[in-house]
């Protein structure tokens, strides 16, 4: 089943002076500079009529926590799909809740008896008994929020302020004063980045529940799909009036290393840069030059990185990307491998709608609905319209195969549609990408060993609880508590977690929360003054928590030297109660 909506308040354009470049009568077609259609599919098993999942298809970046973030995390897609997750599972009679009828005063007497257990031994695998939707016996639904043609949409609705004067950044270079670096994007959370997460997270989210409720009309017809490879540096395009083209090995220019109001750049640079002065100049020919040929096959971008003439230690960026469409019933899916601007999907999704009423035999019609799958199989970085590319914003120049771009994956994705429509198969399935995989670079270095301070375990407190005056923690307030922590690389506890909320109910003691959720931060860093590392729990106690008695719980890993056996820990804190 699917079903689909607008929702309005979860993306801006981040390029609008770009977008402007686009013809006004085009331009006059769409209310906003945006895509707000969300499309939701959902999947009911058909024996038991249960819902076992929904995918959505909706544009904006992921970029709501900002590029100095240190934490692993979805930003507002995974927020969203979690969000959609959690409300599934509260709504199915499987699910796991806690009660207690403890009055306040005897949850805080019985917190206060509860000490910190100390750093333990366990086993590799002890975590993943801990991780709270793995083993309450809830719903194995599935809610997948995906990208779409996201290429110049931003979750930072307020827009993009300077961070020196509190002004608009100006218009067509998202600079303040020539400086792209004191442009930031604010989100609905504006100054906090995770609150804007999850605000954008939980708008997507909400919009989904609406949808995935109304969803009625069954997708019924054939299951088909088309795909294949494609070298993308030398296209032959046919444009209107039976001009021919051709798309450009692949280059990045100026526009690209000013970054975006979602994340500044490098000093010196602005979007909407078509020169490059002498020091970077410099700078791209030590590292590669580029051709005649490139530099001409890529204008109006001026070439500051050859990136698909570079080749050590491997290519620089991609020359063979795959394209695919996925057919269900009338639904129709366009794997593409980067970032279509808002415009250029636009573009897409109705050309290739045209093309496949035009050659379908009455399969396909009005009623047909063609969404875009954004950054699939592979990533080509950006693909923004002919007219966009002339601004060289920073999506414009981040279109790699230069000024044609666009209208080659028109071009090839037609193909495929008319294949699909017709029913025959593609011949042939075109170039096998490289396998690089026997030479990444690995410029991390694994830790070398850690040692917890004299007298000290892994896994005991440096900073337990701090119990509020007020004897117990409120809705929304934020419990923490540090443990004496190694490196968490030695093991990433892939199947397990590094941090538990536990609840006690009776005389056991049971996850509530892990590190899957949002409301639960890990942070790992090294104790000022020393070489000795540390693991910070905090708990933002969400409303829909339970009053009672809980503790934080850390598992973790450690080696002390290189080269030694790999050992298991876990700690626990005191007991505070909530109410």
């Amino acid at each position: 089943m699917f079903f689909v909506g607008d929702l309005d308040n979860a993306g801006v354009n981040r390029s609008p002076s770009a977008y402007l470049f686009n013809p006004p009568d085009e331009r006059a077609r769409y209310p906003r500079d945006v895509d707000t259609l969300m499309i939701l599919l959902k999947f009911v098993d058909a024996t038991s009529q249960k819902s076992i999942g929904a995918f959505t298809w909706f544009a904006t970046h992921g970029t709501s926590m900002s590029k100095d973030n240190t934490l692993v995390s979805g930003d507002n897609k995974g927020a969203a799909a979690r969000f959609f997750e959690d409300w599934f599972t509260s709504t199915s009679t499987n699910s796991t809740t806690f009660n207690t009828q403890d009055d306040i005063s005897v949850l805080i007497n019985k917190a206060s008896e509860i000490k910190a257990t100390g750093g333990q031994p366990c086993g590799q695998t002890s975590s993943q008994g801990f991780k709270v939707r793995k083993n309450d016996g809830g719903s194995r639904f599935v809610g997948a929020f995906c990208q779409s043609n996201v290429g110049d949409v931003s979750p930072n609705v307020l827009g993009a302020f300077c961070i020196d004067t509190g002004l608009p950044c100006d218009f067509n270079h998202s600079s303040c004063n020539g400086n792209d670096q004191l442009c930031i994007g604010r989100g609905p959370g504006y100054p906090d980045e995770i609150k804007s997460t999850k605000i954008i997270g939980e708008r997507q989210f909400h919009k989904a529940v609406e949808l995935f409720t109304s969803a009625k009309e069954q997708l019924t017809g054939k299951i088909d799909y088309r795909h294949v490879y494609l070298n993308f540096t030398n296209i032959k395009v046919t444009l209107a009036g039976n001009k021919t083209a051709k798309t450009c090995p692949a280059a990045l220019g100026p526009g690209f290393a000013a970054g975006t109001t979602d994340g500044p750049g490098a000093f010196g640079f602005q979007q909407g840069d078509t020169k490059i002065n002498e020091f970077w100049k410099r700078v791209r020919d030590f590292l590669k030059k580029p051709s005649d040929y490139q530099v001409d096959c890529q204008k109006p971008k001026p070439v500051l990185l050859s990136t698909g003439e570079m080749f050590f230690p491997y290519a620089w960026a991609p020359a063979i990307v795959p394209i695919q469409i996925l057919r269900i019933g009338k639904l129709v899916i366009l794997s593409v491998p980067g970032e279509f601007t808002t415009m250029s999907g636009r573009r897409l999704r109705e050309s290739v709608k045209q093309t496949l009423i035009t050659n379908g035999n009455g399969e396909f019609d009005n009623d047909t609905h063609v969404v875009i799958a954004g950054l699939t199989n592979t990533y080509s970085q950006y693909i923004a319209t002919p007219e966009e590319y002339k601004q060289q914003r920073y999506e414009g120049a981040s279109t790699l195969y230069g000024p044609h771009t666009l209208s080659a994956y028109i071009q090839e994705f037609n193909k495929l549609a008319e294949s699909m429509a017709k029913g025959r198969k593609i011949v042939p399935k075109g170039p096998s990408p490289p396998d690089l995989s026997s030479v990444q670079l690995k410029l991390l270095p694994d830790p070398s060993g850690d040692s917890p301070p004299p007298g000290v375990k892994f896994g005991n407190m440096k900073h337990d609880v701090s119990i509020p005056k007020s004897g117990s923690f409120q809705k929304g307030d934020k419990p923490s508590a540090v443990f004496w922590s190694p490196n968490p690389r030695y093991d990433l506890l892939t199947e397990g977690t590094y941090a538990v909320v536990e609840m006690l109910q009776g005389e056991k003691w049971i996850p509530a929360y892990d590190d899957d959720d949002f409301s639960l931060f890990f942070k790992w860093n090294i104790d000022n003054g020393s070489s000795y590392g540390l693991a910070s729990l905090e708990w933002e106690v969400p409303d829909s928590a339970s009053n009672g008695v809980y503790r934080f719980r850390h598992f973790g890993s450690s080696k002390k030297t290189i080269g030694s056996t790999t050992e298991y820990f876990t700690g626990a804190s005191s007991a505070f109660a909530v109410s």
